[in-house]
């Protein structure tokens, strides 16, 4: 099983920021004070980004290719 497939499984195809920081093992204030910087990482999970009203999403399937490596991240 892919991690794609375990996350989109588990969180289904939008994660919240409070679900991607306990993907990436960090606390939600932690992930949205790094989300802040600027680093390569932080553009690619960045793009990623959806916002619905005020409420803030990530792509869960574009979320596994940056863990996997691949930056074929569409911005």
């Amino acid at each position: 099983m892919s991690i794609e497939e375990t996350l989109v499984g588990q969180y289904g195809p939008l994660l919240t920021t409070s679900q991607l920081a306990k993907v990436l093992n960090r606390s939600p204030e932690g992930l949205r004070i790094s989300l802040r910087s600027s680093s390569e990482w932080v553009s690619q999970v960045n793009a990623s980004r959806l916002r619905l009203g005020r409420r803030v999403y990530f792509r869960t399937a574009e979320i596994a290719l940056i863990l996997t490596g691949h930056s074929g991240v569409s911005q």
